[in-house]
């Protein structure tokens, strides 16, 4: 059976030459005679693959020498939990914008550990934009100021990094890291879930500048303090090894691609069919802002709902798969991460374009 074109917003769609490499490896890694996932963490074999996957992640995003990269479990959603824990540092709260579902959930488990204060929020808008710098309303004693740069659900995207000062900038990449470059030295803390744009469930990415780390609140259980991880390399307990393999086989994909410049260049080709399709139609619509539309998630509705799954019917037939929107806001929903081919973009607008002619 051909490959679909997976729209899905996580797990999401994996490089082809990525899978095919992983699958000429699976039984026998470079001559080990056995496969990664049967692999010692601690053993050479793998403790090459973790190093390799780590340099090629510092060389896409220019990261500086003075921060950790961090391969962990427990998804971006530990993170919600962990940030706190590790960045309080002796303070008592923390700055974060609510942009829409996944801020919100940031929020609420943040103020298990401290007060959060909601510095700037699109709420009034249903989420449909990302709030500008100026209407930001900062704390003078915030520990750090937490944002969401893309909203996986909402299809909102910060197409700006956000001044903070002297106070850490941190900032839930999950659904748009290694999508374009970014200037990690502005930020204190970098998190991210890899079942978008870096590998399989299981695997999350934190990238922590050197000084936070340490200073975590009393009681912390060992395994949620930074320094715990920092300090062994990730290698404190068994980590996800088979995800940070097929990270690191994807980074070396993007960087045979050209970098994360010219992976911006294919997402903005990408997105820019689908918006202009959008924008053309008189029979689907887009909910966000244009300023602020996500390169990465595209949710769009139908004028008329009864056509819903029609629509996604149709699409299945073609080839195009999970294309539903979250359950929380309903409609459609393309995710055209990294691994997304233009091919697929075109065959969504060209069945969009066929099903608006019989339909609208």
């Amino acid at each position: 059976m051909a490959r679909v074109f997976n729209f899905s917003a996580g797990p999401a769609t994996l490089p082809e030459a990525v899978l095919k490499q992983a699958a000429e490896e699976m039984l026998d890694w470079h001559g080990s005679g056995q496969s990664v996932m049967e692999m010692s963490h601690r053993g050479k074999e793998f403790m090459s693959i973790a190093a390799q996957a780590e340099a090629d992640l510092r060389e896409l995003m220019g990261i500086p020498a003075n921060y950790k990269v961090l391969f962990l479990q427990g998804g971006a959603t530990l993170q919600f939990a962990m940030i706190p824990i590790n960045l309080l540092r002796g303070k008592s709260s923390a700055d974060y914008v609510n942009t829409g579902e996944w801020a919100k959930k940031a929020i609420k488990e943040a103020k298990q550990y401290c007060q959060v204060n909601v510095v700037a929020s699109s709420e009034d808008r249903n989420f449909t934009y990302a709030p500008a710098q100026a209407d930001w309303k900062l704390s003078r004693d915030a520990a750090y100021v937490h944002y969401t740069a893309n909203e996986t659900i909402g299809g909102v995207e910060f197409h700006w990094t956000p001044q903070t000062g002297d106070v850490p900038l941190v900032c839930d990449m999950s659904s748009n890291i290694l999508s374009r470059p970014v200037d990690v030295s502005k930020y204190g803390l970098i998190y991210a879930g890899a079942q978008k744009n870096i590998g399989p469930a299981g695997l999350a990415i934190v990238i922590v500048r050197d000084d936070l780390i340490g200073q975590v609140l009393p009681k912390t259980p060992v395994m949620l303090d930074y320094k715990t991880h920092a300090d062994n390399e990730s290698m404190y307990n068994t980590p996800p090894t088979y995800g940070i393999y097929i990270a690191g086989l994807v980074f070396q994909w993007l960087k045979q691609r050209g970098g994360l410049a010219a992976m911006e260049k294919h997402n903005r080709e990408k997105a820019g069919l689908l918006y202009a399709c959008l924008d053309q139609s008189k029979f689907f619509v887009s909910p966000v802002a244009k300023a602020d539309r996500s390169l990465m998630n595209v949710p769009f509705t139908l004028k008329n709902a009864e056509l819903d799954e029609e629509f996604l019917k149709g699409a299945k037939a073609r080839g195009m798969v999970q294309l539903k929107g979250h359950r929380s806001v309903g409609g459609m929903r393309a995710s055209i991460y990294n691994a997304m081919p233009v091919e697929g973009v075109k065959a969504l607008v060209d069945y969009m374009k066929e099903f608006e002619a019989k339909h609208g």
